[in-house]
Protein backbone atom coordinates (compact mmCIF):
# COMPACT_ATOMS: atom_id res chain seq x y z
CA UNK A 1 0.00 0.00 0.00
CA UNK A 2 1.45 3.31 -0.61
CA UNK A 3 1.78 6.30 1.78
CA UNK A 4 3.07 9.30 2.30
CA UNK A 5 7.17 9.39 3.40
CA UNK A 6 7.27 8.49 7.19
CA UNK A 7 9.51 11.58 7.92
CA UNK A 8 6.77 13.52 7.11
CA UNK A 9 5.81 14.91 10.86
CA UNK A 10 2.10 16.44 10.45
CA UNK A 11 1.51 19.28 12.23
CA UNK A 12 -1.76 18.59 13.27
CA UNK A 13 -4.45 15.99 12.72
CA UNK A 14 -6.87 18.02 10.94
CA UNK A 15 -8.32 16.96 7.36
CA UNK A 16 -8.83 19.86 5.77
CA UNK A 17 -11.81 19.84 3.13
CA UNK A 18 -12.48 23.37 2.17
CA UNK A 19 -11.46 27.14 3.44
CA UNK A 20 -12.63 30.61 3.63
CA UNK A 21 -10.57 33.34 5.08
CA UNK A 22 -8.69 32.69 7.93
CA UNK A 23 -11.33 29.46 8.85
CA UNK A 24 -10.55 25.91 7.39
CA UNK A 25 -13.28 23.36 7.64
CA UNK A 26 -12.56 19.15 8.07
CA UNK A 27 -14.42 16.97 6.53
CA UNK A 28 -17.22 16.41 9.44
CA UNK A 29 -17.46 20.29 8.73
CA UNK A 30 -15.76 20.99 12.33
CA UNK A 31 -14.16 24.67 12.24
CA UNK A 32 -10.61 25.35 12.87
CA UNK A 33 -9.37 29.42 12.75
CA UNK A 34 -6.22 28.65 10.77
CA UNK A 35 -3.31 31.04 12.25
CA UNK A 36 -0.69 28.72 9.99
CA UNK A 37 -2.23 30.45 6.58
CA UNK A 38 -0.29 27.14 4.95
CA UNK A 39 2.50 28.88 6.62
CA UNK A 40 1.98 31.99 5.58
CA UNK A 41 1.22 31.28 1.86
CA UNK A 42 -2.88 32.43 1.77
CA UNK A 43 -1.96 36.11 2.41
CA UNK A 44 -5.90 36.86 0.95
CA UNK A 45 -7.36 33.89 3.16
CA UNK A 46 -8.54 30.66 1.60
CA UNK A 47 -10.20 30.22 -1.26
CA UNK A 48 -10.59 34.68 -1.30
CA UNK A 49 -13.28 35.35 -4.67
CA UNK A 50 -11.72 37.49 -6.73
CA UNK A 51 -8.44 34.91 -6.74
CA UNK A 52 -10.53 32.18 -7.22
CA UNK A 53 -12.28 33.95 -10.16
CA UNK A 54 -9.08 34.90 -11.94
CA UNK A 55 -7.94 31.42 -11.43
CA UNK A 56 -10.84 29.56 -13.10
CA UNK A 57 -10.86 31.87 -15.56
CA UNK A 58 -7.48 31.43 -16.57
CA UNK A 59 -7.92 28.06 -16.21
CA UNK A 60 -10.51 28.02 -18.89
CA UNK A 61 -8.12 29.48 -21.54
CA UNK A 62 -4.53 28.95 -21.19
CA UNK A 63 -3.09 26.87 -18.18
CA UNK A 64 0.62 26.83 -19.07
CA UNK A 65 2.42 28.78 -21.33
CA UNK A 66 6.81 28.60 -20.71
CA UNK A 67 7.71 31.92 -20.25
CA UNK A 68 10.65 31.68 -21.68
CA UNK A 69 9.25 30.39 -25.09
CA UNK A 70 6.02 32.01 -25.26
CA UNK A 71 4.94 34.95 -23.19
CA UNK A 72 1.39 35.16 -21.90
CA UNK A 73 -0.96 38.47 -20.60
CA UNK A 74 -1.27 37.29 -16.60
CA UNK A 75 2.37 37.40 -16.88
CA UNK A 76 2.94 41.05 -18.57
CA UNK A 77 0.33 41.99 -16.27
CA UNK A 78 1.91 40.69 -12.85
CA UNK A 79 5.30 42.44 -14.36
CA UNK A 80 4.07 45.97 -14.45
CA UNK A 81 1.90 45.54 -11.03
CA UNK A 82 4.98 44.27 -9.36
CA UNK A 83 6.93 47.32 -10.40
CA UNK A 84 4.23 49.26 -8.60
CA UNK A 85 5.28 47.77 -5.04
CA UNK A 86 8.90 46.70 -5.57
CA UNK A 87 12.03 48.52 -3.91
CA UNK A 88 12.93 51.51 -5.10
CA UNK A 89 15.43 50.82 -8.29
CA UNK A 90 14.22 46.58 -8.59
CA UNK A 91 13.12 47.14 -12.04
CA UNK A 92 14.11 43.52 -13.86
CA UNK A 93 12.23 40.14 -12.28
CA UNK A 94 12.96 36.79 -12.86
CA UNK A 95 10.10 34.10 -11.77
CA UNK A 96 10.48 30.72 -10.85
CA UNK A 97 8.01 28.32 -8.27
CA UNK A 98 9.61 28.24 -5.06
CA UNK A 99 11.57 30.28 -2.41
CA UNK A 100 14.39 27.33 -2.45
CA UNK A 101 14.38 28.29 -6.18
CA UNK A 102 14.30 32.03 -6.20
CA UNK A 103 17.07 31.57 -3.51
CA UNK A 104 19.15 29.31 -5.60
CA UNK A 105 18.80 32.17 -8.59
CA UNK A 106 19.45 34.98 -6.14
CA UNK A 107 23.03 33.52 -5.13
CA UNK A 108 23.87 32.32 -8.78
CA UNK A 109 23.30 36.28 -10.18
CA UNK A 110 25.01 37.44 -6.86
CA UNK A 111 28.21 35.00 -7.93
CA UNK A 112 27.90 35.85 -11.59
CA UNK A 113 27.47 39.02 -11.80
CA UNK A 114 30.96 39.59 -9.06
CA UNK A 115 32.59 37.48 -10.13
CA UNK A 116 33.27 36.15 -6.38
CA UNK A 117 32.69 32.59 -4.49
CA UNK A 118 31.32 33.51 -0.99
CA UNK A 119 28.35 34.15 0.42
CA UNK A 120 27.64 35.37 4.10
CA UNK A 121 24.56 34.22 5.60
CA UNK A 122 23.47 34.80 9.38
CA UNK A 123 23.11 32.32 12.44
CA UNK A 124 19.15 31.41 12.58
CA UNK A 125 18.45 32.24 8.98
CA UNK A 126 15.92 29.94 6.60
CA UNK A 127 16.62 30.00 3.19
CA UNK A 128 15.17 26.85 1.62
CA UNK A 129 16.05 22.66 1.53
CA UNK A 130 17.51 22.39 -2.02
CA UNK A 131 21.45 22.09 -1.48
CA UNK A 132 22.42 25.71 -1.76
CA UNK A 133 19.15 27.56 0.06
CA UNK A 134 20.21 24.53 2.91
CA UNK A 135 23.31 25.45 2.71
CA UNK A 136 22.78 28.61 3.95
CA UNK A 137 20.20 27.89 6.77
CA UNK A 138 21.27 27.87 10.16
CA UNK A 139 17.78 27.50 11.89
CA UNK A 140 17.90 23.93 12.44
CA UNK A 141 20.58 20.97 11.79
CA UNK A 142 17.15 19.08 10.08
CA UNK A 143 17.32 21.71 7.26
CA UNK A 144 20.87 20.67 6.26
CA UNK A 145 22.20 17.61 7.58
CA UNK A 146 22.73 13.96 6.31
CA UNK A 147 23.53 14.95 2.71
CA UNK A 148 27.13 16.73 2.94
CA UNK A 149 28.74 17.90 1.37
CA UNK A 150 27.18 20.76 1.29
CA UNK A 151 27.91 24.28 -0.70
CA UNK A 152 31.23 25.52 -0.26
CA UNK A 153 31.70 29.16 0.03
CA UNK A 154 29.13 29.96 2.77
CA UNK A 155 30.31 31.40 5.77
CA UNK A 156 27.80 32.49 8.68
CA UNK A 157 27.85 35.58 11.22
CA UNK A 158 26.01 36.02 14.13
CA UNK A 159 22.19 37.73 13.44
CA UNK A 160 21.36 40.07 16.29
CA UNK A 161 18.72 38.10 18.65
CA UNK A 162 18.54 39.44 22.06
CA UNK A 163 16.60 36.47 23.61
CA UNK A 164 19.16 34.50 22.36
CA UNK A 165 22.40 36.61 23.33
CA UNK A 166 20.76 37.83 26.54
CA UNK A 167 22.06 41.48 26.12
CA UNK A 168 19.94 44.45 24.85
CA UNK A 169 19.32 44.94 21.47
CA UNK A 170 21.68 47.66 20.83
CA UNK A 171 24.69 45.65 21.93
CA UNK A 172 23.50 42.72 20.56
CA UNK A 173 23.56 44.55 17.21
CA UNK A 174 27.46 45.60 18.08
CA UNK A 175 28.53 42.19 18.92
CA UNK A 176 26.52 41.04 15.24
CA UNK A 177 28.66 43.58 13.00
CA UNK A 178 31.58 43.76 14.62
CA UNK A 179 31.49 39.67 14.55
CA UNK A 180 30.97 40.51 10.69
CA UNK A 181 33.87 42.37 10.37
CA UNK A 182 36.21 39.62 12.22
CA UNK A 183 34.44 37.29 10.02
CA UNK A 184 35.38 39.56 6.80
CA UNK A 185 39.35 39.78 8.16
CA UNK A 186 39.81 36.15 9.00
CA UNK A 187 37.60 33.83 6.86
CA UNK A 188 36.38 35.85 3.84
CA UNK A 189 37.79 38.66 2.05
CA UNK A 190 35.81 41.22 0.94
CA UNK A 191 37.50 40.43 -1.96
CA UNK A 192 35.77 37.03 -2.03
CA UNK A 193 32.39 37.93 -0.86
CA UNK A 194 29.85 38.29 -3.71
CA UNK A 195 26.68 38.78 -0.94
CA UNK A 196 25.07 38.86 2.40
CA UNK A 197 21.90 37.26 2.58
CA UNK A 198 19.78 38.02 5.65
CA UNK A 199 15.88 37.60 6.78
CA UNK A 200 14.18 40.85 8.03
CA UNK A 201 12.65 38.65 9.84
CA UNK A 202 14.15 35.10 11.33
CA UNK A 203 11.20 32.84 10.61
CA UNK A 204 12.16 29.36 11.00
CA UNK A 205 14.67 30.86 13.06
CA UNK A 206 12.00 31.97 15.96
CA UNK A 207 10.08 35.21 14.56
CA UNK A 208 13.14 37.08 15.47
CA UNK A 209 13.13 40.89 13.82
CA UNK A 210 16.53 42.82 12.83
CA UNK A 211 16.91 46.34 13.56
CA UNK A 212 17.58 49.47 11.77
CA UNK A 213 21.07 50.04 13.01
CA UNK A 214 21.89 46.36 11.70
CA UNK A 215 20.50 46.64 8.33
CA UNK A 216 22.80 50.33 8.21
CA UNK A 217 25.97 48.11 8.60
CA UNK A 218 24.70 45.91 6.52
CA UNK A 219 24.30 48.42 3.89
CA UNK A 220 27.53 50.33 4.57
CA UNK A 221 29.48 47.68 4.68
CA UNK A 222 28.18 46.07 1.11
CA UNK A 223 28.70 49.47 -0.76
CA UNK A 224 32.19 49.76 0.86
CA UNK A 225 33.37 46.68 -0.30
CA UNK A 226 30.78 46.20 -3.72
CA UNK A 227 29.29 43.29 -1.90
CA UNK A 228 25.38 43.04 -3.02
CA UNK A 229 22.85 43.08 -0.51
CA UNK A 230 20.19 40.06 -0.65
CA UNK A 231 16.91 40.58 1.46
CA UNK A 232 14.83 36.89 1.86
CA UNK A 233 11.05 38.58 1.65
CA UNK A 234 10.19 34.51 1.22
CA UNK A 235 8.27 34.81 4.64
CA UNK A 236 7.87 39.01 5.12
CA UNK A 237 6.71 39.88 1.64
CA UNK A 238 3.50 40.95 0.91
CA UNK A 239 2.29 43.08 3.88
CA UNK A 240 2.67 40.16 6.52
CA UNK A 241 4.68 42.50 8.58
CA UNK A 242 2.59 45.49 8.81
CA UNK A 243 4.58 47.20 5.89
CA UNK A 244 4.39 45.54 2.06
CA UNK A 245 7.89 44.39 2.61
CA UNK A 246 9.43 43.30 5.77
CA UNK A 247 12.79 45.38 4.81
CA UNK A 248 10.71 48.35 5.04
CA UNK A 249 10.65 48.67 8.59
CA UNK A 250 14.54 49.03 9.14
CA UNK A 251 14.71 50.95 5.67
CA UNK A 252 16.82 47.86 3.88
CA UNK A 253 17.83 49.17 0.51
CA UNK A 254 18.55 45.39 -0.92
CA UNK A 255 20.55 44.88 -4.22
CA UNK A 256 18.61 41.62 -4.59
CA UNK A 257 14.78 40.50 -3.28
CA UNK A 258 13.58 37.56 -2.82
CA UNK A 259 9.49 37.04 -2.60
CA UNK A 260 6.95 33.52 -2.46
CA UNK A 261 4.87 32.95 0.04
CA UNK A 262 2.33 35.38 -0.15
CA UNK A 263 3.35 36.20 -3.95
CA UNK A 264 0.47 34.36 -5.26
CA UNK A 265 -2.39 33.19 -2.56
CA UNK A 266 -1.58 29.72 -2.37
CA UNK A 267 -0.32 28.96 -6.20
CA UNK A 268 3.42 28.15 -6.81
CA UNK A 269 4.97 31.12 -7.54
CA UNK A 270 8.43 32.79 -6.61
CA UNK A 271 10.41 35.80 -7.69
CA UNK A 272 13.73 37.41 -7.21
CA UNK A 273 14.03 41.39 -8.25
CA UNK A 274 17.13 43.48 -8.97
CA UNK A 275 18.47 46.63 -10.94
CA UNK A 276 18.34 46.48 -14.73
CA UNK A 277 22.52 46.68 -14.90
CA UNK A 278 22.77 44.29 -12.23
CA UNK A 279 20.40 41.21 -13.54
CA UNK A 280 22.17 42.19 -17.23
CA UNK A 281 25.23 40.36 -15.32
CA UNK A 282 23.76 37.22 -15.39
CA UNK A 283 25.18 34.32 -17.55
CA UNK A 284 23.19 33.24 -20.61
CA UNK A 285 20.81 30.67 -19.94
CA UNK A 286 21.31 30.90 -15.92
CA UNK A 287 18.19 31.75 -15.77
CA UNK A 288 14.95 29.49 -16.67
CA UNK A 289 13.08 27.20 -15.84
CA UNK A 290 9.71 24.64 -16.85
CA UNK A 291 7.14 25.72 -14.79
CA UNK A 292 8.68 29.33 -13.65
CA UNK A 293 5.67 32.36 -14.67
CA UNK A 294 3.10 29.64 -14.72
CA UNK A 295 -0.17 31.84 -16.29
CA UNK A 296 -2.80 30.64 -13.51
CA UNK A 297 -0.14 31.36 -10.85
CA UNK A 298 0.83 35.03 -12.47
CA UNK A 299 -2.91 35.15 -12.88
CA UNK A 300 -3.51 34.25 -9.21
CA UNK A 301 -0.66 36.71 -7.97
CA UNK A 302 -2.47 39.81 -10.01
CA UNK A 303 -5.45 38.97 -8.29
CA UNK A 304 -3.94 38.77 -4.94
CA UNK A 305 -1.95 42.48 -5.39
CA UNK A 306 -5.92 44.00 -6.38
CA UNK A 307 -6.89 42.52 -3.09
CA UNK A 308 -4.25 43.73 -1.16
CA UNK A 309 -4.22 46.89 -2.37
CA UNK A 310 -8.23 47.19 -2.75
CA UNK A 311 -9.41 45.51 0.71
CA UNK A 312 -6.07 47.70 2.57
CA UNK A 313 -4.70 44.16 4.08
CA UNK A 314 -1.30 45.96 4.30
CA UNK A 315 -2.80 48.70 6.98
CA UNK A 316 -5.43 45.68 8.11
CA UNK A 317 -2.54 42.95 8.93
CA UNK A 318 -0.57 46.07 11.00
CA UNK A 319 -3.54 46.86 13.10
CA UNK A 320 -4.44 43.23 13.68
CA UNK A 321 -1.39 42.45 14.60
CA UNK A 322 -0.82 45.47 16.63
CA UNK A 323 -4.27 43.82 18.35
CA UNK A 324 -2.59 40.03 18.10
CA UNK A 325 0.08 41.03 20.25
CA UNK A 326 -1.27 42.84 22.72
CA UNK A 327 -3.83 39.55 23.32
CA UNK A 328 0.07 36.97 23.39
CA UNK A 329 0.88 39.83 25.44
CA UNK A 330 -1.62 39.86 28.46
CA UNK A 331 -1.30 35.93 28.44
CA UNK A 332 2.38 36.07 28.68
CA UNK A 333 2.41 37.78 31.36
CA UNK A 334 0.05 35.16 33.28
CA UNK A 335 2.51 32.40 32.85
CA UNK A 336 6.27 32.36 33.32
CA UNK A 337 6.70 29.82 30.76
CA UNK A 338 6.29 32.32 28.04
CA UNK A 339 9.21 34.74 28.12
CA UNK A 340 9.14 36.85 25.23
CA UNK A 341 6.56 37.71 22.73
CA UNK A 342 7.92 39.38 19.09
CA UNK A 343 7.66 40.12 15.65
CA UNK A 344 5.72 42.45 13.33
CA UNK A 345 2.40 42.74 12.01
CA UNK A 346 1.32 39.52 12.00
CA UNK A 347 3.92 37.20 12.08
CA UNK A 348 4.65 36.88 15.98
CA UNK A 349 6.04 34.61 18.23
CA UNK A 350 5.72 33.36 21.49
CA UNK A 351 8.88 31.41 23.06
CA UNK A 352 9.03 29.20 25.84
CA UNK A 353 11.58 28.46 28.71
CA UNK A 354 11.61 26.51 31.39
CA UNK A 355 12.65 27.40 35.18
CA UNK A 356 15.94 27.25 34.38
CA UNK A 357 15.95 29.64 31.27
CA UNK A 358 16.52 26.88 28.82
CA UNK A 359 14.40 26.52 25.78
CA UNK A 360 11.55 24.39 26.44
CA UNK A 361 9.86 22.69 23.26
CA UNK A 362 8.07 20.40 25.01
CA UNK A 363 5.42 22.79 26.59
CA UNK A 364 5.47 24.63 23.76
CA UNK A 365 4.72 21.41 21.53
CA UNK A 366 2.27 20.81 24.18
CA UNK A 367 0.16 24.09 24.08
CA UNK A 368 0.29 23.87 20.59
CA UNK A 369 -1.63 20.70 20.01
CA UNK A 370 -3.88 21.85 22.66
CA UNK A 371 -4.80 24.74 20.42
CA UNK A 372 -5.24 22.80 17.47
CA UNK A 373 -7.78 20.33 19.63
CA UNK A 374 -9.75 23.57 20.99
CA UNK A 375 -9.87 24.54 17.19
CA UNK A 376 -6.70 26.56 16.26
CA UNK A 377 -3.85 26.06 14.41
CA UNK A 378 -0.17 26.95 15.21
CA UNK A 379 2.97 25.98 14.00
CA UNK A 380 6.17 25.75 16.16
CA UNK A 381 9.70 27.33 15.29
CA UNK A 382 12.86 28.30 16.50
CA UNK A 383 15.95 26.59 16.65
CA UNK A 384 14.52 24.21 19.44
CA UNK A 385 11.02 24.44 18.56
CA UNK A 386 10.25 26.30 21.49
CA UNK A 387 8.16 28.86 19.78
CA UNK A 388 4.62 29.05 19.17
CA UNK A 389 4.05 30.99 16.25
CA UNK A 390 0.74 32.72 14.66
CA UNK A 391 0.66 33.77 11.33
CA UNK A 392 -3.35 34.20 9.92
CA UNK A 393 -4.24 35.38 6.72
CA UNK A 394 -3.83 39.14 6.07
CA UNK A 395 -7.96 39.06 6.01
CA UNK A 396 -8.16 38.10 9.85
CA UNK A 397 -10.87 40.32 11.49
CA UNK A 398 -11.00 41.51 15.10
CA UNK A 399 -13.52 39.24 16.12
CA UNK A 400 -11.27 36.06 14.85
CA UNK A 401 -8.25 37.50 16.61
CA UNK A 402 -10.20 37.60 20.02
CA UNK A 403 -11.54 34.53 19.17
CA UNK A 404 -7.56 33.03 18.92
CA UNK A 405 -6.19 34.75 22.05
CA UNK A 406 -9.01 32.84 23.83
CA UNK A 407 -8.48 29.66 22.91
CA UNK A 408 -4.37 30.19 23.24
CA UNK A 409 -5.06 31.52 26.67
CA UNK A 410 -6.79 28.16 27.42
CA UNK A 411 -4.78 26.12 25.92
CA UNK A 412 -1.65 27.87 27.60
CA UNK A 413 -3.26 27.56 30.79
CA UNK A 414 -4.49 23.68 30.18
CA UNK A 415 -0.98 22.70 29.99
CA UNK A 416 1.53 24.66 32.27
Amino acid sequence: MTALSPVLKQATGVLAARGEGAVLYDEAERRYLDFTAGIGVTSTGHCHPRVVEAAQRQVGTLIHAQYTTVMHRPLLTLVERLGEVLPAGLDRVFFANSGSEAVEAALRLARQSTGRPNIIAFHGGFHGRTVAAASLTTSGTKFRSGFSPLMAGVHIAPFPDPTHFGWPAEQTTDFALSQLDYLLQTMSSPADTAAFIVEPVLGEGGYVPANERFFAGLRRRADEHGILLIVDEVQTGFGRTGKFWGGDHFAARPDILISAKGLASGFPLSVIAAPEELMGKAWPGSQGGTYGANAVACAAAVATLDVIRDEGLVANAADRGSQLRDGLQLVADKHEAITDVRGLGLMLGNEFRDAAGKPDPATASAAQQEAARRGLLLLTCGAWGQVVRFIPALVVDADQVDEAVGIWADAVSAVV
